[in-house]
């Protein structure tokens, strides 16, 4: 399998596909007509230091979410309801003008990630804190906790995929999957071609989450503090450096074809089950579109397959 580079995430009905500083967003609107927006995205890409091994993984992690965010907000723009503005909107329109957009985006990305962190990092230290009276070893308490931890997020992951519109977005999640894995495995960009192509793949963000999980219990073993409120703090400082090893770990499983490395895989894969799901074909056609609007797909099979256009 040759790494393309390229990556993406689901909308609503519909994708973001990125190349570089390039992106482009693709939505299937209501009237099936297919909407496009291509950008240039730079986010924190401007020194040096953002391309260095480990601290490349802290810097992309965060120009993930305020892209994806941008392009969620862009997305979920075409099914808006056609409603008066609150009270509340007309404030902030006044105040921001046209830079409202931004502010929700910059608000929404950090309350997510607060959340996240709650939920997913301090949550988990909470939980394993009360079976101290119970348990010595800060070792086997820092493995429950990690237990705990990757418990609560498979089970959020099963819970919300369970809900309609999840779902759908989850099966764009799968085209985005199935367009990337139709490239790297020398096939021309057809929808036929498409559907047959696997809808897992090692560079995916839920095989980034669960290499977090488990990069996180080995962290957490290893820097051991008694006192709560110094396990909580602890576990919020070493988010970026967690976040940077996992990159690379990333990073490494997605461009190696080595056997033990796809052994190693193995549990991403299994988890992108359930973030994952068989797209219809009108589907992969938004996939496409956003997937030609950044990536010369031709030229890259020419060159890494040596293959021709309308040649198998």
């Amino acid at each position: 399998m040759k790494s393309s580079g390229i990556g993406g995430q689901a909308v609503i009905e519909g994708i973001m596909m990125r190349n570089g500083t390039k992106y482009a967003v693709a939505v299937r609107k209501e009237n099936n007509e297919i909407a496009l927006k291509k950008d240039e995205f730079f986010g924190t890409n401007s020194s040096k230091i953002t391309k260095l091994p480990f601290f490349r993984g802290i810097f992309s992690f965060i120009d993930s979410l305020m892209l994806g965010s941008k392009c969620l907000n862009f997305s979920a723009s075409f099914f808006e309801e056609d409603e008066k503005e609150s009270k509340t909107e007309k404030v902030l329109r006044q105040i921001f003008g046209d830079k409202l957009e931004k502010v929700l985006v910059t608000f929404s990305t950090i309350f997510g990630v607060i959340m996240a962190i709650g939920i997913f990092m301090l949550l988990p230290a909470v939980i394993s804190n009360f079976l101290k009276g119970f348990i010595s070893s800060m070792f086997v308490l820092s493995l429950i906790e990690g237990v705990i931890r990757i418990g609560i997020f498979v089970g959020y992951v099963a819970l919300i995929s369970r809900m309609e519109e999840i779902k759908r977005v989850f099966m764009y999640h799968g085209a985005e999957h199935k367009c990337i894995n139709c490239i790297e495995h020398g096939l021309e960009l057809t929808v036929e071609n498409v559907m047959i192509s696997s809808k897992q793949h090692k560079r995916c963000g839920t095989s980034f989450m669960l290499i977090v999980m488990v990069i996180s219990i080995l962290f957490f073993m290893v820097i051991r503090v008694d006192t709560l409120w110094l396990r909580l703090l602890s576990r919020v400082l070493l988010i970026p450096v967690i976040a940077g090893v996992s990159y690379e770990c990333l990073k490494i499983a997605g461009n190696s074809n080595s056997k033990w490395i796809d052994l190693l895989s193995k549990p991403g894969m299994w988890l992108q089950n359930l973030t994952t799901k068989e797209p219809t074909k009108d589907m992969v056609e938004v996939a496409i579109c956003a997937v030609e609007e950044v990536f010369d797909w031709k030229t890259y099979l020419k060159e890494n397959f040596n293959k021709k256009e309308g040649v198998e």
